[in-house]
């Protein structure tokens, strides 16, 4: 991929190579960037060697010199260790080039960084996704993302390769993680509703199958019903996205909503159903758990692995 204004091709790094993560840097590299990567998890390094990328030792190795810099981590502590930690890319990434911050967490946060690392010359896009492992790795992502329009255009060749659907929702850092905030509370709502429909259907000893098949053609259908409740139906709780997600996610929302003094109580009931569910010792398992604590709160039996 050139930049469009000299034969040179552009340098993206991502760090932070896990289902997502690794997806995005696939997609980047079909579609013609030069891509090195780093994290933790020297098996999820190896993986992007063998496709052709060069691995950096430390986050600031992986984004020496880069255009564009795409962090996929869990939370905005993270992020903040990858861009100004001892081993951070804020100081080695390219002049003028750009950080996409793909992590969930709160505006502040996010309009705080986008401060601290304009003011060395380089720009920030605040840029949470949507979609899971199949899509990042099909490119095929939503990005929200807001910032200026310096940032959008330093990171559009690579928003095009890793994204379907693109959100340009403001020039200012933070609103990206805004709009991420309210998406995290429908998903996190419907998670729990979905894992208490399901553990309701199995007291009431319904065909559990039958009723995904009826719900899902029905007015209670959700995205998250249809997508989740069949790890339940297979007993199958691999975490594709794992209940720690949510006390962290929920818990970021019920912050928000106290420093503003606005009621979320619904919100906050999902956020106690995964924490019970962490609790219990879930809390790296699959977020469709919550239906697994409502078995062991009710003695309920639910469909086990084949």
């Amino acid at each position: 991929m050139t930049d469009g204004n000299a034969n040179t091709t552009l340098r993206c790094a991502v760090i932070g190579l896990g289902s997502m993560g690794g997806g995005m840097a696939a997609s980047l590299m079909r579609a013609g960037f030069e891509v090195s990567g780093y994290d933790v998890n020297q098996d999820a390094c190896t993986r992007l060697a063998a496709e052709g990328a060069r691995i950096g030792a430390t986050p600031a190795d992986a984004a020496a010199g880069a255009d564009c810099v795409i962090a996929v981590v869990v939370n905005a502590d993270q992020t903040e260790t990858v861009l100004f930690g001892p081993d951070g890319c804020a100081a080695t990434m390219k002049p003028g080039g750009v950080f996409v911050s793909s992590a969930t967490m709160a505006p502040e946060r996010a309009r705080a960084f986008a401060a601290r690392l304009e003011a060395t010359g380089r720009h920030y896009l605040d840029a949470p996704m949507s979609g899971g492992a199949a899509r990042a790795a099909d490119g095929q992502l939503t990005m929200l993302a807001s910032g200026s329009k310096a940032a959008f255009d330093a990171a559009r060749p690579a928003l095009q390769a890793m994204t379907g659907t693109l959100y340009e929702l403001g020039d200012e850092a933070g609103l990206g993680a805004a709009f991420k905030m309210v998406n995290q509370l429908l998903a996190g709502v419907h998670i729990a509703a979905a894992c208490e429909a399901i553990a309701f259907a199995a007291h009431q000893g319904l065909d559990l199958r039958r009723v995904y098949e009826v719900i899902t053609k029905s007015a209670g259908n959700s995205w998250m019903f249809e997508n989740r409740v069949p790890h339940v139906l297979d007993g199958d709780y691999t975490p594709r996205s794992a209940v720690n997600i949510f006390t962290k996610d929920l818990g970021i929302v019920l912050d928000m909503a106290r420093a503003g003094q606005f009621p979320v109580p619904v919100a906050g009931a999902a956020l106690q159903m995964y924490l019970m569910t962490a609790a219990a010792g879930m809390g790296k398992d699959d977020d469709a758990s919550v239906a697994r604590l409502y078995a062991q709160i009710s003695g309920l039996s639910l469909p086990q692995p084949v």
